[in-house]
């Protein structure tokens, strides 16, 4: 039986992590610095160029990953608790972050004292997810997983059914900003359905890092589930057949079409965007186990803090942010945001090439990395103190 070390089995969770953390970071950086990110959705294909398209597009795979692999996470911190146990921390954990979401991220998208706009974004949706999965983990493993691909494969089910103004029904599949008063603004983003069920089958997955699983099998396994979870995406896409609330468009040139076609919806994820993305993590994950390096090192050091990082580039982008109005003679001031920074109508006109996009998105990753190690390092060798896991 051909099994891996316990720590070359999770160094690839830690990898892929770890890259989609980086690349994370450079959404982010196009929002708050890309002069066409304030006049059209970089998606569209009727305005959008190639190279703006596949700056986004790239950063699809973030979300979708980054839960998938919490849910693995999960999995692997249960191996060190009963179910009770696992139980309560991710029941705790999960309030911690809908909390983080609400007090320190909204914070650092807008640096707006007043909070005038709140967003239920990534982290709420993951600290939500984690609460349901609390619960789900009582279940046996076979009914989490059907539960999990039931969700996924039949929320689209649901896409006829629009309440406008119905907050809670938002909250579970409709993206939708409702006006709380004049000035103040609730973004529903992240709605939930079906990101609980991403990270549930993450953690159905971290079964196949048990060490009594085979290797050679848990690779051949993930490989097929990536290459058929990418045909079927092809087939539902390409036929507008099912997964998606509005099909893909043909136009007149291929790069039109090209864009159209790999344009699911996110928010809330489609089946074919869940499909598109997912399909190659599990590749990535399946032949990447044995990677070594410096560079796999140098990911890998982001994947094992994310949270840390996370937090720490939203500031740190959005403090570059001011000085780069400032200094392009529109104000700092027209940084502290009472909207999203790219629904905001006083910067249309601001921001830079998409060169500059690359240049600061470098300089972010490059800089928060020395603070990630240092991080990492304190975290392995104080494992005795329990609040880190909530770091």
């Amino acid at each position: 039986m051909s099994t891996l070390p316990a720590s070359n089995r999770i160094s690839s969770v830690d990898l892929l992590k770890g890259l989609v953390m980086v690349i994370m970071a450079l959404d982010h950086t196009r929002d708050y610095f890309h002069a066409p990110a304030f006049l059209y959705e970089p998606t569209d294909p009727n305005l959008s160029s190639l190279p703006i398209f596949f700056t986004r597009w790239i950063t699809h795979f973030c979300a979708p990953t980054f839960s998938f692999l919490a849910g693995v996470s999960a999995f692997f911190a249960g191996r060190r608790k009963t179910t009770k146990e696992l139980s309560a921390f991710l029941f705790t954990r999960g309030l911690w972050l809908v909390f983080i979401e609400f007090v320190v991220v909204n914070f650092a998208w807008f640096f707006d004292t007043q909070f005038r706009t709140e967003g239920l974004l990534v982290i709420w949706a993951l600290g939500i997810s984690m609460i349901v999965l609390a619960a789900l983990i009582h279940l046996p493993k076979k009914m989490i997983l059907i539960f999990s691909c039931i969700l996924i494969v039949g929320h689209n089910l649901l896409d006829s059914i629009h309440m406008q103004g119905n907050v809670w029904w938002a909250i579970l599949h409709q993206f939708e900003i409702f006006p709380l008063s004049e000035e103040r603004n609730l973004f529903v983003v992240y709605p939930l359905i079906p990101w609980i069920a991403v990270m549930s089958l993450g953690y159905c997955f971290g079964s196949l890092y048990d060490s009594s699983f085979d290797g050679r099998r848990r690779r051949t396994l993930l490989n097929r589930l990536g290459i058929a979870s990418i045909v079927l995406f092809l087939i539902l896409r390409g036929f507008n057949i099912y997964g998606n609330p509005a099909p893909w468009i043909q136009y007149d040139t291929v790069s039109q079409s090209l864009m159209s076609f790999l344009n699911p919806a996110k928010y809330p994820p489609s089946l074919q965007y869940l499909l598109m993305t997912l399909g190659p993590s599990f590749i990535f994950l399946a032949n990447t186990e044995n990677w070594k390096g410096r560079l796999s090192r140098f990911f890998s050091t982001f994947g094992r803090v994310p949270f840390f990082y996370y937090i720490l580039h939203i500031y740190l982008i959005h403090i570059i942010a001011l000085f780069a109005a400032e200094l392009s003679g529109w104000g700092w001031k027209t940084m502290i945001l009472s909207n999203w920074v790219t629904e905001t109508p006083t910067l249309k006109g601001y921001g830079f090439n998409l060169w500059i996009v690359y240049l600061v998105w470098g300089f972010v990753v490059v800089a928060l990395f020395p603070l990630c190690k240092k991080f990492e390092t304190y975290k392995m060798n104080h494992k005795e103190k329990k609040w880190l896991s909530y770091l």
